[in-house]
């Protein structure tokens, strides 16, 4: 069966996003399996965030704009595509295992929450940076701090 723990998951997660330009690199530790769902899910939440980014840009022509919008597009295929395999690794690890006596059920799928740890990770990844600045003022720094600890509670508790 594969091994898929938050801790883990939380960690490989963070670990990627402090290699500056991982997710553009196509650096892969996985061939295939369980974690290179992983690893391809969080790289399109990665590359889906940039982009998103570039579609934000308020003097871009418009040409550029639509072109970022399709890069969304593909990206978010190839993000549910990720969420699809990891599902399918773990339903068929599981598919002859008795469910856990007591166990929660939870609305989402497991792909969907591994989705969830890694698009909390980017928001934490960014709201940290936002912290650290120093070309603003201490309200907004203040501000991004507790939204961080808003950001860190949240996945403590999905992870849990």
């Amino acid at each position: 069966m594969p091994e898929l723990n938050s801790a883990d998951l939380v960690a490989f997660h963070d670990a990627r996003l402090a290699i500056p330009g991982w997710a553009t690199s196509g650096a892969s530790d996985h061939a295939e399996g369980l974690w290179k769902a992983v690893e391809d899910n969080h790289r399109n939440n990665c590359a889906l965030w940039d982009e998103e980014d570039l579609a934000r840009r308020r003097h871009a022509p418009d040409s550029e704009i639509a072109g970022n919008k399709r890069a969304i597009d593909r990206y978010n295929q190839r993000r549910n595509d990720a969420i699809e395999r990891i599902d399918e690794h773990l339903l068929s690890a599981l598919a002859s295992a008795a469910p856990k006596p007591g166990a929660r059920l939870n609305s989402e799928t497991a792909g969907s929450m591994c989705d969830r740890l890694s698009i909390l990770s980017l928001k934490i990844h960014h709201m940290r940076i936002q912290t650290l600045r120093t070309d603003v003022d201490q309200a907004h720094v203040d501000t991004c701090k507790a939204k961080l600890a808003r950001l860190l509670e949240q996945r403590t508790d999905l992870a849990g």
